[in-house]
């Protein structure tokens, strides 16, 4: 019997370049981890100056832009000083909204329909150029507002047309490959922020119920985002990652 090859494994993205907006915390700053373990440059950019700074620290990120991603010109300028072509582009920025109509808070929508919908559109109408040919935009979406409830209505709106567009801008901006992550629910700070103290009883919920017996978290959403830069054959397509939260009933 063969012995077994020790020869070490190569870096899967070894030479490349990853931008991560919204890279400061989360999901966007674990695949950034992730990428940087993988042999790549990272790029991050993030609102909260000082929480970028650190991370890029920690990381040993290319560089760090601070700015608000859904301004459309000071997205722009971050594309135009990039320092050459990059090869993946992954935007996590934004937050859901979660609210009836009759409590609306109208800015707050907007600007989450801003971040989930408007920001990708404009990272793609700049992507020609200045990402590789072959290089992958990922988006971030979800999937918990595919079941209709009342207080999900603009979430729901993303959640709809994400995919739609996903697989537009797929065959407009070829050969850059474009595809969406679906996330359910993901153990980050955000997540922590938006449910406060119902945190603690939410996991143990998950834990419960859901068929893979665990929480997911950042390093599960970054390992999938990762794949999506690496293999060449995906593109136009949305892949779940919920741990078979939409299999359970109700």
């Amino acid at each position: 019997m063969a012995a077994a090859s020790t020869a070490p494994r190569e870096p899967v993205l070894s030479g490349a370049t990853v931008v991560v907006i919204g890279g400061s915390a989360g999901i966007g700053l674990e695949t950034a981890r992730l990428a940087r373990a993988e042999g790549a440059e990272v790029i991050l950019t993030g609102r909260d100056a000082d929480r970028l700074a650190r991370a890029a620290a920690d990381l040993g990120a290319l560089r760090s832009a601070a700015f608000d991603a859904t301004d459309p010109a000071a997205l722009e300028r971050f594309f135009q000083d990039l320092p050459g072509p990059v090869d993946h582009v992954l935007i996590t920025a934004g937050r859901p909204y979660y609210g009836l109509l009759a409590d609306m808070d109208v800015e707050r929508a907007r600007r989450s329909f801003d971040e989930h919908m408007w920001l990708p559109i404009n990272v793609a109408r700049l992507a020609p150029g200045r990402v590789r040919p072959g290089g992958t935009l990922i988006f971030m979406g979800g999937t918990g507002s595919r079941r209709p409830h009342p207080g999900l209505t603009v979430a729901a709106m993303g959640t709809a047309a994400l995919p739609a567009m996903t697989a537009n801008l797929a065959l407009e901006l070829a050969p850059i490959r474009v595809n969406l992550i679906a996330a359910g629910f993901v153990d980050t700070p955000l997540s922590a922020e938006l449910l406060g103290d119902d945190l603690d009883q939410r996991r143990e919920q998950l834990r419960a119920t859901l068929p893979i017996r665990r929480v997911v978290g950042p390093a599960d959403v970054a390992a999938l985002a990762v794949h999506l830069m690496t293999n060449t054959a995906l593109t136009g397509a949305t892949y779940d990652i919920d741990g078979g939260q939409q299999l359970l009933p109700g």
